[in-house]
């Protein structure tokens, strides 16, 4: 598996970079008979695309999926599905100061160190752009389990200091901060149009629920349902930490306090609580899996910044071009396309196990 790839048998490769023709992902492990058509994926696209409110970058680019295989007449084929996301309005001019220095909170240094030779317009490979083609993949992933019964409520819990106080989910579409809290979502604007005005960013929590994972999903030991939920979600630029259910809070806990309870109703076993966030022991419970990301500031900031030349000089830089001063908003759907597609990896590893399941997918 190469370092662009991820999953094992639900497989997905992004490629591109952000000031190149074109970025995408092909996705290879799809079952045939799946109903895919573009507009599918591209509300998921939409989701994500830039320059959709005053808390975003004014870069134009309209998203627009193609679907270039694996799809015929309407359905899936079972063999790769290849998609295509091309760039079309690209100013690498605003780059050219950050060619020979490293922008502070970026991968430049890292990339130089890695490969002594980096595309600098607007990060290539390592901008946040290349996760289009994840949400596009995503989108896929969450067609295929919502027919399972499978769904994702996705949203911002936090920007800055501002958490929510209260939830409503048709909320969550109502700002262009993705927030469940009316109230929180104007709060957050206030505390957004300060960090405009001193030229700074910021940075808050995303968390997903997912509902109606079977239980029994994951492994026991290096491929536990929550490291493999982590490794995708911390495989998103921006994210500095992943919870799942507690989270950090566990630490502060007692045993009695942090264990969850079973009871038993018609026949039908469940938990009295969900404090381990629908995963114990590595696979999941059939509770509700809770987890949540923390995203940093965004790094590209017009403020002056300490840094050095790739010589060794130093100098102020001040970073021009089209950013988001706040990109939660627009990774909320980077994160629940992540999680979705480690949660069909993972239902379709199970399945391999287990012969009568694969017989039950496939002919139900």
């Amino acid at each position: 598996m190469s370092q662009s790839s991820f999953g094992k048998k639900f497989v997905v490769t992004t490629w591109g970079e952000s000031h190149g023709k074109a970025i995408g992902a092909v996705l290879d492990g799809c079952p045939a008979g799946l109903s895919l058509c573009e507009e599918d994926i591209q509300v998921f696209l939409d989701r994500r695309k830039p320059g959709q409110s005053r808390y975003t970058t004014a870069r134009k680019e309209g998203d627009l999926v193609e679907i270039l295989s694996g799809v015929f007449e309407g359905k899936t084929t079972g063999t790769p599905i290849s998609l295509l996301i091309r760039n079309t309005d690209q100013r690498s001019r605003d780059y050219g100061n950050i060619a020979y220095s490293y922008r502070p909170g970026h991968a430049d240094f890292t990339f130089d160190q890695k490969y002594g030779f980096r595309d600098y317009r607007g990060g290539g490979r390592s901008s946040g752009r290349e996760t289009a083609g994840r949400v596009a993949a995503g989108a896929i992933a969450i067609k295929l389990l919502n027919e399972l019964g499978i769904t994702f409520t996705t949203y911002a819990k936090s920007i800055g200091p501002v958490e929510i106080q209260t939830f409503s989910e048709e909320e969550i579409r109502n700002n262009s901060l993705c927030m469940p809290d009316a109230a929180a979502a104007e709060k957050a604007s206030a505390y957004l149009e300060k960090c405009l005005e001193n030229q700074d960013s910021a940075g808050g929590v995303i968390e997903c629920r997912i509902k109606n994972v079977p239980a029994g999903l994951g492994d026991t030991v290096f491929d536990k349902l929550d490291a493999t939920l982590a490794h995708a979600i911390m495989s998103i630029g921006a994210v500095k930490a992943v919870e799942i259910g507690d989270g950090i809070q566990v630490s502060q806990l007692t045993g009695s306090q942090d264990n969850d309870g079973f009871t038993q109703e018609n026949g039908i076993i469940s938990k009295t609580s969900n404090h381990a966030g629908g995963i114990m022991g590595g696979m999941s419970d059939g509770s509700d899996i809770i987890l949540r990301a923390h995203i940093k500031p965004t790094p590209s900031i017009s403020q002056p910044q300490a840094t050095v030349t790739s010589a060794g000089e130093k100098l102020d830089l001040e970073i021009k071009g089209r950013h988001d001063p706040v990109i939660v908003p627009r990774a909320v759907v980077v994160v629940e396309a992540m999680a979705a597609l480690t949660i069909t990896d993972a239902l379709f590893a199970n399945m391999s196990a287990r012969m009568d399941r694969i017989h039950e997918f496939y002919h139900r």
